[in-house]
C-alpha cells in the first residue's frame, strides 16, 4: 500500500526516537513491500524557535494532508516561563483540535523483563494489561480561561456528544478484549462529571455484553497502585485522563517503554510515546527508543490497517526486551541506535518467519 506519513520530531530526544521510528517503518515498508512516504515538519519549542509558532502553517497543512503522523516529543526548561506568549504544548493541543482526534489512546501491559524495575511488589503487577481512553479535545483544556491580578478561572465544559464518542470508543475496544469498561469520574462534586456518568450509563445499555463500572477519580489513583491488574478498558476526560495516565505509566517499570495513538477524528491518527522530551539526555544516544516503536506498531495497524506488520514489530521489540539488548533506563547500557539496530533485526527475523 501507498501511505504519507508526517513526522514531527520536535524537541529533546525528539529527534532520536522519532529517527527510530522512522527506521522501522522504511524497513517493514521494504520488506512487505509498501510504499511510505515521509515528510518532517517542526512543532513545539523547534518550532516557535525556527517561526514564533508552535505549530506553523506549513505543519498544518502537512498533517491535513497526511495518512498518520509520528511524534517525537515537545517542549521543556527553554520554553518553560508560565508567561511566555506561546508555549510548545500548544502546538499540541492546536493539532488535536485541527485533527479531531478524540481519544488517546494508550495500552499498558508489563513485560516481564521490565516488571522488575516497577516500583510496585511483582504481585501486585502481575497480569496487569489495561488500556486508558482519554478525551482529548473537551474540558478545562480547552475551556474560557480568564486571569486578573487576583484570580483565575478554567472553565471545564463538555457536551454530550463529546462524552458519547469517546464512551463508544471505550465500549467498542473493550469488546475485542476482556469486556469491561470503567469510567472514571468525579461525579459527587462536578456537574461535568454528573453528565459524564449519565452518558456513559446510558452509552452502556447499547453494550449488553460489556460490564461498566463508575470510579471516582480519587480512588482510582490509588487502585492503580494497590490492584491495577483488575482493570480492561478505563476511560475519562481529558484532564483526569493526562494525571492518570502518567501515573500508570509507572506500573511498566519506564517511561521509555509506553506507546500512544490519538485517534477518532477525520484526520490522521497521532503516534507518540508517552514519555517528554528528556533535555538533559538529549544528543547522548541514551534516549529508549522502544516507546517510539511500539508506537510505529499502533500507527500500522490502527491508520494503515496493517495488523500483520503491527504484529512483526511488536513481537520484535519482544524479543529485544527478552534478550536485554536494553537502555539504562530498563538496567542496560545499549545506546539508542543499539536498540533500533537489535530492532530492525528482530523484525528481518520475525517477517523471515511469518
Amino acid at each position: 500500500m501507498k501511505a504519507s506519513i508526517v513526522v514531527l520530531p520536535g524537541d529533546g530526544i525528539g529527534p532520536e526516537v522519532a529517527s527510530a521510528g522512522v527506521a522501522v517503518l522504511r524497513q517493514i515498508a521494504e520488506r512487505f513491500g509498501h510504499d511510505f512516504t515521509f515528510t518532517e515538519h517542526a512543532i513545539g519549542g523547534d518550532a516557535i524557535d525556527r517561526f514564533g509558532d508552535p505549530l506553523p502553517p506549513a505543519t498544518r497543512e502537512a498533517c491535513l494532508a497526511a495518512d498518520a503522523i509520528l511524534l517525537g516529543a515537545v517542549g521543556g526548561p527553554k520554553w518553560s516561563d508560565p508567561n511566555a506568549p506561546v508555549r510548545p504544548e500548544q502546538g499540541l493541543l492546536a493539532m488535536r483540535k485541527l485533527l479531531g482526534v478524540f481519544a488517546n489512546v494508550r495500552p499498558l501491559k508489563l513485560h516481564p523483563r521490565a516488571a522488575a524495575l516497577s516500583p510496585l511488589k511483582p504481585e501486585r503487577t502481575k497480569g496487569v494489561d489495561l488500556v486508558f481512553i482519554r478525551e482529548l479535545t473537551g474540558g478545562i483544556y480547552f475551556g474560557a480561561k480568564t486571569r486578573t491580578d487576583d484570580a483565575a478561572t478554567d472553565e471545564c465544559r463538555y457536551t454530550v456528544g463529546e462524552i458519547e464518542r469517546v464512551m463508544r470508543h471505550a465500549f467498542d475496544l473493550a469488546r475485542t478484549r476482556r469486556k469491561k469498561v470503567t469510567s472514571v469520574d468525579k461525579a459527587n462534586v462536578l456537574e461535568t462529571s454528573r453528565l459524564w456518568r449519565s452518558v456513559a450509563t446510558r452509552i452502556a445499555a447499547d453494550y449488553p455484553d460489556v460490564e461498566l463500572e463508575h470510579q471516582l477519580v480519587d480512588s482510582m489513583a490509588m487502585h492503580l497502585l494497590t490492584r491495577p491488574a483488575d482493570y480492561d478498558v478505563i476511560v475519562t476526560e481529558n484532564m483526569f485522563g493526562d494525571i492518570l495516565t502518567d501515573e500508570a505509566s509507572v506500573l511498566a517499570g519506564s517511561l521509555g517503554l509506553s506507546p500512544s495513538a490519538s485517534l477518532g477524528g477525520p484526520g490522521a491518527g497521532v503516534y507518540e510515546p508517552i514519555h517528554g522530551s528528556a533535555p538533559d539526555i538529549a544528543g547522548k544516544a541514551l534516549a529508549n527508543p522502544l516507546g517510539t516503536i511500539l508506537s510505529v506498531a499502533m500507527l500500522l495497524r490502527h491508520s494503515l490497517g496493517l495488523s500483520t506488520e503491527a504484529d512483526t514489530v511488536e513481537a520484535a521489540v519482544d524479543y529485544v526486551m527478552e534478550n536485554g539488548n536494553l537502555t539504562r533506563d530498563l538496567g542496560g547500557d545499549a545506546t539508542t541506535h543499539a536498540v533500533t539496530r537489535a530492532v530492525l533485526d528482530a523484525c528481518e527475523a520475525k517477517a523471515e518467519a511469518a
